[in-house]
């Protein structure tokens, strides 16, 4: 994979004199040439709005759009492309099941399940939708490295219990949730689940048949794609059951003075003008991923992770959060290091050319549970080396002896 960072300009970027690493990939993924290229190449020789025209470009435009949702469709092993949707992006996929499913599914004293690590994106709206409806929201427990008992969790599939939305993989924690043996036993229990996907697809395998899922949402930014653009998948059985999030051009079958009706799936559900480009370029971040093999990239991000893991342990102080053992998690890795803020210390690793985040990552209710203010989170892509953990934990030496005065 040490080749695979040719594939990104971005890391020709030096920073006071040291080379980038880029150790931030669970906020955004840096891109590769063929993406970025398909962004220039879209709005220089195809621009068009899509399903609106009779011309060459619409119809250019039109096929490259329908080509991104086909190639997304077979990504995630849907069954249909109907059922993919194109967002802007995970928060908006989430939001919208919360809002359209809930209202059209939900009743006043139905429950919803969720974890307290969510992604805010994932906690806020069911938040809203729960006081708007006058419904509860439950949450599941987790054992201390963030993992699921699924024997303690069963009880919590009462009769009221409509939904259950998660992360496919924590955003803090980096544990991988089980999926299949939720859906099975939501689906057992006449619940439907929804999957926050943003920290999985691109980095571990996604087949959402096989997995069970009812929704899937993610972002095509953290796989290495573009920015404003993802996916929602929505189950064809769930079809006529969910209305339109948004109304306007393009998702409609007829207009009267009086009523209108809407057009299928997956128009009903992309009012508007779609971002085509975005889309197209997602297209191209799936061609790059296919290009290099999942196998290939999950036994690199386990390979990094479990490097990680055992250089960040050997530093005094340290904590990690979530598992210990890298194929259990996604290629992140939460920190905190003792009597340090964790801006103190992003602060003395950006001067040395090392970007991680700090701070909360969009989850306040986990960073309470844990007890902690913030954290330090260094996240791994196709990109990561060996090296970069080096430099990383070399960085971190340097700042604990720079702001502990050592």
């Amino acid at each position: 994979m040490n080749t695979v960072k040719n594939d990104f300009p971005i890391f020709k970027r030096i920073y006071n004199g040291k080379p980038l690493v880029y150790l931030d990939t669970a906020a955004t993924s840096q891109k590769p040439y063929s993406v970025i290229d398909s962004q220039t190449e879209y709005y220089s020789l195809h621009n068009a709005n899509v399903h609106r025209g009779v011309h060459f470009l619409s119809d250019e435009s039109t096929d490259l759009y329908e080509q991104a949702r086909i190639k997304v469709q077979k990504f995630l092993n849907a069954e249909s492309s109907t059922e993919v949707i194109f967002t802007k992006g995970a928060t908006e996929g989430l939001n919208r099941v919360a809002m359209s499913y809930a209202v059209s599914a939900l009743k006043e004293g139905d429950s919803i399940l969720l974890l307290d690590s969510e992604h805010h994106s994932n906690f806020v709206p069911w938040q809203e939708i729960a006081n708007i409806l006058k419904l509860k929201l439950i949450f599941l427990p987790l054992e201390l490295d963030g993992s699921l008992d699924l024997k303690k969790v069963e009880k919590y599939f009462t009769p009221g219990v409509k939904i259950i939305s998660l992360a496919h993989v924590s955003n803090v924690l980096g544990n991988i949730y089980p999926i299949k043996q939720l859906a099975k036993l939501a689906h057992s229990r006449g619940a439907v689940i929804s999957v926050d996907g943003a920290q999985a697809v691109g980095h571990i395998p996604v087949d959402v048949v096989s997995l069970g899922c009812d929704f899937y949402s993610f972002s095509a930014h953290k796989m290495y794609g573009p920015m404003g653009v993802g996916a929602l998948y929505i189950k064809k059985s769930l079809h006529d059951l969910i209305p339109p999030f948004e109304f306007g051009g393009g998702m409609i079958r007829t207009v009267s003075l009086n009523s209108s009706t809407w057009a299928p799936s997956p128009e009903k559900y992309e009012a508007g003008t779609p971002n085509v480009a975005g889309a197209y370029g997602l297209g191209i971040a799936v061609d790059f991923i296919n290009s290099i093999g999942m196998d290939s990239i999950v036994s690199h991000g386990e390979e990094i992770t479990g490097y990680a893991i055992d250089r960040l342990s050997s530093i005094d102080g340290m904590f990690i959060y979530g598992p210990k053992v890298a194929a259990e998690r996604g290629a992140l890795v939460s920190f905190s290091l003792e009597g340090l803020h964790s801006h103190d210390v992003a602060a003395v690793l950006n001067a040395e050319g090392i970007a991680v985040r700090s701070g909360q990552h969009c989850t306040m209710p986990l960073h309470d549970k844990l007890q902690v203010n913030s954290t330090i989170r260094a996240s791994f892509g196709i990109y990561t080396t060996k090296e970069d953990i080096d430099a990383l934990c070399d960085a971190i030496l340097k700042a604990i002896k720079l702001l502990r005065g050592a």
